[in-house]
């Protein structure tokens, strides 16, 4: 077995004072790591990205957008319960994680209480999901409102595990272009732009374009096994437009780059291609798998925008079938000694085509 194939050479040291509480202001001030070639790296800031960018090159961003997915409530008997939600299954049908998790039997009822006025939300336990250890639940809805209009009545926006102080608004969490309801995490890399910076790059010639990938709770959890390989990744629903497939064939005719803004962004066009099992892009919707992990042939990015990682995650393996796994982790120390903010609030890097292995 080779050493990239072992999960514990994905595994590094963070000191917890590195973890990123707070998002920055503004959004663009964060700091950025970009790798231009296979020995040297630059310490910048975002708000630079503009003069390490061509114009003709094409950005691919998410504009999948958070969800209030985190709800709190009781039983019928009082007990209080907190709920995850994580996709939605059938309408008004949601797998969620929950807790106390052994206590949520096939027809035990939740009620919700508005905090913005006195409405209530119920909903009813109808199955297990034995895969995620969730339950599916089925919400109630008052005859006027769609789930969507009525959740932010009830839900919170759900910061990962690892924020505990965090005094962000929830605005913070969600990129400047957030358009499509659906995602249980941010696409954290797209947070670092603002729309002075999107103007700025598209006044130097630089394209956007845009995918939906519903970030979820999948995205955050370790790999387990030690064998890479045998790993069973989580699914996510994506979308890749026709305007989108137009954008990117036009880009490589005419010798641009295409940089994925985030792994997810990564997953949407590398899943797609896999799905479409076509030999080319095309428009699409649906879900994928896609593990990327070293030795990966890559079909779509040229390159990648991206914030650091922790530890033995699927997303470190997928950057380090870009750049190498020592490098990468050799750039993780180097950003830990440079005291760069990890994770999802934290600093970013850009990894340019010329530094690909």
């Amino acid at each position: 077995m080779t050493n990239d194939r072992l999960l514990s050479n994905y595994n590094y040291n963070l000191p917890e004072e590195l973890i990123a509480q707070n998002p920055v202001i503004p959004r663009d001030s964060s700091r950025l790591l970009v790798i231009d070639s296979l020995t040297s790296y630059h310490h910048q800031k975002f708000h630079d990205l503009a003069n390490w960018l061509q114009p003709g090159d094409l950005l691919v961003f998410n504009n999948t957008k958070v969800i209030p997915a985190r709800l709190y409530g009781n039983k019928s008997t009082g007990a209080a319960v907190e709920i995850l939600l994580l996709e939605e299954q059938n309408s008004n049908q949601w797998l969620a994680l929950v807790k106390p998790g052994k206590h949520f039997k096939i027809g035990t009822e939740i009620i919700f209480k508005s905090a913005i006025d006195d409405s209530l939300l119920r909903a009813k336990v109808i199955d297990k999901d034995e895969k995620t250890g969730g339950r599916i639940v089925e919400f109630l809805l008052p005859e006027t409102g769609s789930f969507m209009e009525i959740l932010p009545k009830f839900g919170q926006l759900p910061l990962p595990p690892y924020i505990t102080s965090s005094k962000s608004e929830d605005s913070q969490y969600q990129t400047v272009f957030a358009e499509k309801l659906g995602a249980v995490a941010a696409p954290t890399a797209g947070l670092h732009f603002t729309e002075k910076l999107l103007a700025t790059l598209t006044e130097k010639g630089i394209q956007q374009a845009f995918i939906t990938l519903h970030v979820g709770v999948g995205t955050f959890r370790p790999v387990e096994v030690e064998d890479i390989t045998s790993h069973d990744m989580h699914q996510e629903y994506l979308e890749i437009p026709a305007e989108t497939v137009a954008k990117i064939a036009e880009t490589k005719a005419n010798g641009g780059r295409v940089i994925a803004v985030g792994t997810t962004a990564v997953r949407a066009l590398e899943g797609a291609f896999k799905e479409l099992d076509q030999g080319f892009l095309s428009p699409w919707r649906g879900k994928t798998n896609i593990f990327i992990y070293p030795g990966y042939q890559w079909q779509i990015i040229d390159g990648l925008i991206t914030n650091f990682h922790l530890p033995c995650s699927s997303l470190l393996m997928l950057v380090s079938a870009l750049i190498g796994r020592e490098r990468l982790l050799s750039l993780y120390e180097e950003a830990m000694r440079e005291k760069y903010r990890f994770y999802s609030f934290g600093d970013a890097m850009l990894i340019l085509p010329s530094a690909r292995i």
